[in-house]
């Protein structure tokens, strides 16, 4: 391996070095069980804290003699009694047809627009935070009933659940506003122009997140060693990149990733290639073997072609016989146009993440830009040949990319405007129409 060519080479301006710990964290992100059952024990904690105040307050009062204060506390409780008896009785009846609604309503968009739009609300923060307070709120009402004390002598009572009280009726208030929000965030989920726009800005982060360098292959010296996949068959997910830089920093070698992020992976796949000198030591087992994870779907922490894969299917979808939709599609190519606008200078096929010396030690394979322009618009510009709203929108998008991506990324984008102008002048006879078809226009037709 040569370190003068490959040193600097991925690091480049802008480049952010992943967390450690980001695989696991969007992990997380896409399971719904974490958020509730960590606010769950933290109300618990919170629980114990007011009920030790509670207990202290009780006997500072005592000590001072100050029997009407406690009086007037235990009043307080009594009527704060009915509302968090209520509380208790009705939240778990409120979760149950609040949620059960919005799968209803999940379900219908993943009807409308792609199945894959399931995942934008199993990810989203508020749907996860409100459930947790929800959940919060009813175990703290269930923890504070159990705290009430029937004794109502002032100078034998042992505790006063006032601060846990207080602490129900705020986690009441709570819930009420993040129904609100979550109600609202929910009503937008089934508006395309919102899923859209989700969409595509996920897919700009994993942009963001890309080295901006670009990688020399020769660099990468000879390749001594191949480490194949071991695991249950699935897509690969994502890669624990740091581990990965710091496996191969220590033995003085370049590790290549050889499938992209989202294919479909089975046990002995070739995982990764070792590029170095003759003689170096190939890293451990040990040392790569939570490096990758595997899963039943795609997501987008590290892939860089999912998001135009999802816009593609809901313009697909819409231009189908039974939704017949062009402006959602054309909506969709708003958006293709914006992704690839953003990766029109970028380095493509293989981008390279270094240490922190700046040498290259982890090369990726990503998708080249032929292929996310396939991607984009190769489907869609089967499909929208019928409706010349989407034809001119495709005919701008293509001529506003030819304006923007440098000479040598031309070639893609022309291959599929001559392709568009051939399958219009077959489909429409009308030279008047097929001058209108492929009329570039941003908007379609208005």
């Amino acid at each position: 391996m040569s370190k003068g060519k490959g040193k600097g080479k991925g690091k480049g301006k802008g480049y952010r070095r992943p967390r450690a710990l980001s695989p696991l964290r969007e992990h997380l992100r896409d399971t719904f069980w974490f958020a509730p059952t960590a606010a769950m024990v933290l109300v618990f904690v919170l629980w114990a804290a007011a009920s030790e105040a509670d207990a202290a307050l009780v006997r500072l009062l005592q000590d001072h003699q100050d029997f009407d204060d406690i009086s007037e506390l235990i009043r307080i409780v009594n009527d704060a009694k009915g509302v968090i008896t209520t509380v208790s009785s009705a939240m778990m009846t409120f979760i149950g047809v609040v949620f059960s609604i919005s799968l209803v309503a999940v379900q219908m968009a993943s009807g409308h627009f792609t199945p894959r739009v399931v995942r934008i609300f199993v990810r989203s923060r508020i749907t996860k935070l409100t459930f947790a307070v929800f959940l919060a709120t009813f175990t703290l009402t269930l923890l504070v009933l159990t705290s009430l004390d029937s004794e109502t002598d002032p100078r034998l009572v042992t505790t006063v659940p006032f601060v846990q009280s207080v602490l129900t009726l705020l986690m009441v208030a709570l819930s009420l506003f993040l129904f609100i929000a979550y109600v609202n965030s929910t009503l937008r989920l089934m508006r395309v122009g919102h899923v859209i726009d989700r969409i595509t800005g996920e897919a700009l982060r994993v942009v963001d997140k890309m080295p901006r360098g670009d990688v020399d292959g020769l660099a990468l010296g000879a390749e001594i060693a191949g480490v194949g996949y071991h695991g249950r068959a699935g897509v690969l997910r994502d890669v624990h990149i740091a581990r990965l830089v710091r496996a191969a920093r220590r033995q003085d070698v370049v590790l290549r990733l050889l499938p992209r992020l989202g294919d479909f992976v089975v046990p002995g796949t070739p995982l990764l290639s070792v590029h170095g000198r003759d003689g170096a030591a190939t890293p451990s087992w040990s040392a790569l073997r939570y490096t990758v994870t595997v899963g039943v779907e795609r997501t987008f922490h590290q892939d860089l072609g999912f998001g135009l894969r999802q816009l593609s299917d809901i313009g697909l979808r819409a231009l189908s016989a039974a939704v017949n939709d062009p402006t959602t599609a054309v909506q969709c190519l708003d958006r293709i146009v914006q992704v690839l606008t953003a990766l029109a200078n970028r380095p493509l096929g293989a981008v390279g993440h270094p240490d922190r010396k700046g040498t290259v030690r982890l090369v990726q394979d990503v998708p080249a830009w032929a292929d996310l322009v396939d991607l984009a618009f190769a489907e869609m510009r089967l499909c929208a040949v019928g409706s010349p709203q989407v034809t001119r929108r495709i005919m701008a998008g293509l001529d506003d990319l030819l304006r923007l991506v440098p000479p040598e990324r031309r070639p893609p984008l022309i291959r599929h405007r001559e392709l568009l102008v051939q399958a219009v002048a077959l489909a429409v006879p009308e030279a008047a129409e097929r001058a209108f078809a492929l009329e570039p226009d941003r908007q379609g037709i208005g």
